[in-house]
């Protein structure tokens, strides 16, 4: 009975591949650990996540930390400014930054501004004039203005996510982590849902998103916001209709039922058919999340739909709001893959580059924050808007900026999030981080914290996580 019951699943065409079946095994402690019992350590002041990656590096100077000091100064040399103490910098000697090396990235010639900004909101946050939209809900953001991190190059685009550099291998990433520590809130979908191109193979490529020795379970899922196709890997194949795999499934529940009365130990096949359920049930859920005709048309004209330049992106925030609405737990969206480095990667014509990419995602994300807040959604829900680095105050290829891991800028709304403050600071020219500094993994360990979870509780037996890797909560930004 139990091999037959295998030849069945095998080939009865269900179309699921590693998608039900591996995380089945992972769930059965093939791996060797038993997950977490998906209850929070503590209370939880938030459910979900909704991460917004910039992919190439937004500059942080043109968007969230403005410095008119560069301005000031513009066509000088760094060395001719009274800020030139920045090169010798005690950071520069103590951060382990990655190839290529410290001197390379410094571009000694000060680049003025190439956009405007204006105090926002009550709290007065001071956001770029690319940042229209988003900035209206100044108050709601958590600014922060002193992040750093190691690699120079966009491997720092994984290292953001799993927290370790390319060279030390591949980590969980902080999706991951997420849904190994509390599972899911809705059975019919997966828990960390993946929108947008991912990263190119160069930057990391889908392991910014997957779970690494977590095991597949845990990995983000692609999803297309198309309802016709948002998992094409999962569909069944060509011929093989509802009925037909409804059928199926009720045969197999009959078989299974019979064998568990014979072979009451075989707790495997049990756990592969539930599989199986699930991936079934989410050939409904998963489309009916990503269809948006039940949005009213100002809903969806709120979002940007109507419009060519913020459409593609709107569609994702939309469809981020509808899937952390029905209990998915990560929504991970990427902007500005382009099969290399990234759209944000502005060496040159900077001013052009992140126009551009402003307009194409600030419709959108402030109909994200407003969509959430009206719906109460918000209060539950944090929205990390990140990147890998920021650019250098320096020029280079005369208008644009070289990458800068020194310091940049990424910011928190929601969630039990404080708004409308400015956490941390760089020196007057954008170079360093200096006050309240924080590794990238710091996002993460208060993300987690928001959501009940300790970092440095989450590890697997026999595999060593460096504290950088866990990060450090940062209280001052907690309401």
């Amino acid at each position: 009975m139990l091999q037959h019951r295998r030849a069945f699943l095998s080939n009865m065409g269900l179309g699921f591949g590693s998608l039900a079946l591996s995380a089945m095994l992972q769930r059965e402690g093939v791996a060797g650990f038993t997950p977490p019992s998906g209850q929070p350590l503590h209370a939880p002041k938030a459910k979900s996540v909704i991460w917004l990656f910039m992919i190439g590096g937004a500059s942080h100077m043109e968007t969230f930390d403005p410095k008119p000091e560069l301005t000031t100064y513009a066509g000088k040399t760094i060395d001719e400014t009274p800020y030139k103490d920045v090169l010798t910098s005690p950071y520069l000697a103590n951060e382990r930054i990655v190839l290529p090396d410290a001197n390379g990235l410094i571009r000694n010639e000060v680049f003025p501004l190439q956009v405007g900004f204006k105090p926002r909101g009550e709290s007065g946050l001071e956001i770029s004039d690319w940042f229209e939209h988003t900035a209206q809900h100044a108050d709601d953001l958590c600014l922060l203005r002193s992040m750093w991190t190691e690699d120079s190059n966009h491997g720092a685009q994984l290292q953001f996510h799993s927290g370790r550099h390319r060279l030390d291998g591949f980590h969980p990433t902080i999706g991951s982590w997420i849904t190994y520590g509390l599972g899911t809130l809705n059975e019919n979908l997966p828990q960390f849902c993946v929108l947008g191109t991912p990263l190119a193979d160069c930057c990391g490529g889908q392991e910014a998103h997957r779970a690494s020795y977590l095991g597949p379970r845990y990995d983000g899922v692609p999803l297309k916001v198309d309802p016709n196709d948002p998992l094409p890997y999962a569909r069944p194949p060509q011929g093989i209709y509802r009925e037909e795999q409804a059928a199926q499934f009720d045969l197999l529940g009959k078989l299974n039922r019979l064998s568990a009365q014979a072979h009451p130990e075989d707790e495997q096949v049990q756990a592969r058919i539930t599989s199986y359920e699930l991936a079934f049930r989410m050939q409904t859920a998963v489309p009916e999340a990503v269809r948006f005709d039940d949005e009213t048309a100002a809903t969806q004209e709120m979002y940007g739909l109507n419009k060519s330049e913020t459409k593609e992106f709107g569609q994702h925030m939309l469809a981020a709001r509808r899937l952390v609405e029905r209990g998915v737990r990560f929504v991970q969206v990427y902007h500005g893959s382009n099969g290399g480095a990234g759209g944000w990667d502005a060496h040159g014509g900077l001013k052009t580059n992140h126009t551009a990419n402003c307009l194409a995602t600030d419709q959108p994300i402030a109909a994200l924050l407003t969509d959430l807040k009206q719906r109460g959604l918000l209060d539950e829900t944090i929205v990390v808007w990140a990147t890998e680095f920021g650019r250098t105050p320096g020029s280079q290829s005369g208008d644009g900026r070289d990458h800068h891991p020194y310091g940049f800028t990424c910011w928190m709304a929601g969630g039990g999030i404080k708004g409308g403050i400015a956490h941390g600071q760089t020196d007057e020219l954008g170079f360093h981080a200096v006050e309240n500094r924080h590794y990238v993994t710091d996002i993460h360990a208060t993300v987690l914290h928001q959501l009940g979870l300790d970092s440095t509780r989450l590890h697997i037996p026999g595999r060593v996580r460096l504290e950088k890797e866990f990060g450090h909560v940062i209280p001052e930004i907690l309401a």
